[in-house]
């Protein structure tokens, strides 16, 4: 269990159901337990209809500084895949940011059929996961027809021109997270600021923006019949590069979602950039442990070994 986890008795999570759907009855109410930050709900009506409800936390007690409205983020980033059809996302059925029925940000939303890729994968072909691979390779590339003319993460109103002035914000929130809650982040963070401002050029001409998922690991891809049949999660979205997503990194990146993606090999100055982002990441899974308040500090030390790893001039490629 997490502080941001905006829990609902089943009554109230019934009252919801009845503002969103005044046709139906709900039949069953199931929490799922896949996600890590908001509280999800299975919703079964008793027409045989389901819907997945998802909660916001009710203030920003468990968030770290890169969270910011990560509900209107998420339904915002949904509806721009959608028009664009570059993924298969659900439909969010009803949305609601009044507060009156629940003290958090909520939505409906279809379920999305299959199961995510991060439990199915362990009874699947390697080369049935291959396939999928290059599918979520495919989609990030598609992603990338998604534009904006200026950087920024999708539920802030602050925009940023270039791609270096956005992920030096991304980073100087990382480093006040830290030093606020004490989080030991093995380097200090003058010598994060000096190695990112030395890096600076790598930066340099990287337009437009485009959608970035930023967090599209195994559990977050839902697969059926061996293809990707949905992407969820979309709360940490953003206008980016396209090398920011989760599948880019140290850990995760393979060889068949690089060519989905349509680029297997890189410059200088983009392996330059996605150990950036390979930074980030991993100081975000750190500090996160001790403002969610997991239950164990697991998380934390796998991330550590990661940073301490990319750190290294010869750790990624």
């Amino acid at each position: 269990m997490t502080v941001t986890k905006n829990r609902q008795t089943d009554d109230n999570v019934i009252r919801m159901a009845k503002a969103a759907f005044p046709d139906k009855r709900v039949a069953g109410i199931k929490e799922l337990d896949d996600g890590f930050c908001n509280v999800t709900y299975d919703v079964s009506f008793d027409d045989g209809s389901e819907s997945i409800l998802k909660i916001a936390a009710a203030g920003r007690n468990g968030n770290i500084s890169n969270e910011i409205n990560l509900m209107r983020a998420e339904v915002e980033a949904m509806k721009l895949v959608r028009d664009r059809r570059a993924a298969r996302v659900a439909e969010v059925q009803y949305y609601d940011t009044t507060r009156e029925l629940c003290s958090g940000d909520y939505f409906f939303m279809e379920k999305i059929q299959g199961r995510n890729l991060n439990l199915e994968k362990a009874q699947l072909p390697e080369s049935t996961v291959e396939q999928i691979h290059r599918e979520i390779g495919e989609i990030s590339r598609r992603l990338t027809e998604i534009t904006n003319s200026e950087f920024g993460f999708l539920g802030d109103q602050r925009r940023y021109r270039s791609l270096y002035d956005f992920t030096r914000v991304m980073l100087e929130n990382l480093l006040h997270d830290a030093e606020n809650r004490n989080v030991d982040i093995v380097y200090g963070a003058e010598d994060f600021r000096t190695r990112l401002e030395k890096d600076k050029s790598a930066f340099d001409g990287i337009m437009p923006a485009t959608l970035v998922h930023w967090d599209m690991w195994e559990g977050n891809v839902f697969v059926r019949d061996g293809h990707v049949s949905g992407i969820i999660d979309w709360e940490r979205a953003m206008w980016g590069e396209a090398f920011m997503d989760d599948r880019f990194r140290y850990h995760s990146r393979n060889k068949s979602f690089l060519t989905g993606f349509g680029q297997t090999a890189f410059t200088g100055d983009e392996i330059r950039r996605i150990r950036w982002y390979d930074v980030i990441l991993y100081l975000t899974m750190m500090i996160e442990v001790y403002y969610r308040e997991y239950e164990t500090e697991s998380q934390y030390f796998w991330a550590k070994d990661k940073l301490m790893t990319v750190w290294t001039d010869d750790a990624s490629f």
